[in-house]
């Protein structure tokens, strides 16, 4: 029961956080939602401070909520197969190389660059850390969270193709992560002295190669079934299953879970629109029911990690090194993003300009899928630092640049205008590269 009135705890906040953002602070959701909850957590800090008794069994309650495995094993399935399956597949593959490049290039970039400047970083504050912990938190922080960046960015009065190319690599550089984090993870705690290349290397590919085999193989076979039938009820139930029982066999099989969600959302979402897979009021319901539960999802999520301040102890010098890390984690973004820009300058009609690396900087936004991974350390290893600066970051993220990405898009003059290139591969980047007037 007390399972049950945590989660009904959760849900309540959620819908009144909602209606006051709503009505009042007119915010974008996860933002505003995300804002409410740290305000209200740090009201109820205070107040459990003078120990207050229905604050204290409030905090007990929101502790008995498991906020790794609630994200991890719960959540980012159905957040990721919800966002895929709204995304414009044609268009995603006319930009599948800067997408890939940005993803399996940017992410390992930008993880060893995060580790080493960490590495430095952290005894000027007093806490020295070993290399492979820094190696940790660089691959857990490196990857843009593609909740947030599906719940804020795409409200930002982007171009459409900027903002395909923006989620389609969150999608994608998201699970990347995860798989780096979990290889590095293995290897922190084989030890050194029992770490192979090869072992890394074979993990790596059962995660990645695995999950979007799983998803692949998860997106064609509902695709096959929805075909047969016409009734929108069993087909809302059917994408249901495909991510329910996929992350769970992914589970089961060690591959990512997270990659398979996105492959099977973009397939499902690509042939049911694709003509005679399904009729117009059963593609109306499934577009509208995972709508829905994207945004209802969202909306836990954020509270769930405003609430979060109420059970996590963030010393003083950890939020100083917080602080000191957003630099470290925009720095790095920027060079990945460079990176695998400048290698895509071989295509003759590839033009990357400053404003492309300005807003894939500023738009990398960090959520709660980097929380996630940083609560589920193991308490052997120096898991309350790392998950204080991690949550430092993503409030930051989510907040400061959250509000500002769409003020900084009319600013650099990329808002949403027609674009001439939009049916070439590089279409997202020409959108970018053409210089304004008079520059």
């Amino acid at each position: 029961m007390d399972i049950y009135n945590a989660l009904a705890l959760l849900l309540v906040t959620a819908a009144a956080f909602a209606y006051i953002n709503s009505r009042f602070l007119r915010m974008p959701p996860a933002i505003g939602l995300m804002v409410l909850g740290l305000a209200a957590s740090l009201l109820l800090i205070g107040l459990a401070q003078l120990n207050v008794k229905a604050v204290l069994e409030l905090v007990a309650l929101v502790n008995k909520l498991d906020f790794s495995t609630i994200v991890m094993q719960v959540m980012l399935g159905f957040l990721l197969f919800a966002g895929a399956i709204h995304v414009d597949a044609r268009r995603l593959g006319r930009l599948r190389w800067p997408v890939g490049v940005l993803a399996l290039v940017g992410t390992p970039v930008s993880t060893v660059l995060v580790a080493g400047a960490m590495y430095g970083l952290l005894p000027l504050f007093g806490l020295p850390t070993p290399f492979i912990y820094c190696l940790l938190f660089g691959a857990l922080i490196s990857p843009t969270d593609p909740i947030a960046v599906l719940s804020i960015l795409t409200k930002a009065n982007i171009p459409k193709s900027l903002e395909t190319k923006i989620v389609g690599e969150s999608l994608f550089n998201d699970g990347v992560g995860v798989v780096l984090f979990i290889v590095t993870l293995e290897v922190a705690l084989m030890g050194p002295q029992d770490f192979t290349l090869t072992h890394a290397l074979s993990v790596f590919a059962r995660e990645t190669l695995g999950g979007l085999a799983l998803g692949t193989a998860l997106g064609l076979g509902a695709a096959w079934l929805l075909r047969t039938i016409d009734n929108y009820q069993v087909e809302v139930l059917l994408t249901l299953a495909v991510v329910a029982g996929g992350t769970a066999l992914a589970t089961r099989l060690h591959t990512s879970g997270p990659l398979a969600m996105v492959m099977a959302g973009l397939l499902v979402g690509h042939f049911s629109r694709s003509g005679g897979v399904m009729s117009d009021e059963s593609q109306d319901y499934v577009d509208k029911f995972w709508e829905l539960v994207d945004e209802v999802l969202n909306a836990l999520l954020f509270v769930l990690m405003g609430l979060e301040v109420l059970v996590l102890h963030i010393p003083g010098r950890t939020v100083l090194a917080g602080m000191a890390a957003i630099a470290v984690v925009l720095g790095a973004r920027l060079v990945a993003v460079s990176v695998p820009l400048v290698l895509l300058r071989l295509s003759p009609t590839f033009r990357p300009s400053d404003h492309g690396v300005t807003v894939l900087t500023w738009g990398g936004l960090r959520g709660g899928l980097s929380v996630a991974l940083a609560l589920s350390l193991p308490a052997s290893m120096p898991r309350e630092l790392l998950v204080g600066i991690t949550y430092v970051i993503v409030v930051f993220s989510i907040i400061g640049q959250g509000l500002t990405i769409g003020p900084l898009v009319r600013w650099l003059g990329v808002g949403k205008r027609p674009d001439r290139a939009e049916t070439l591969t590089e279409d997202t980047v020409r959108t970018l590269s053409e210089p304004k007037q008079g520059s």
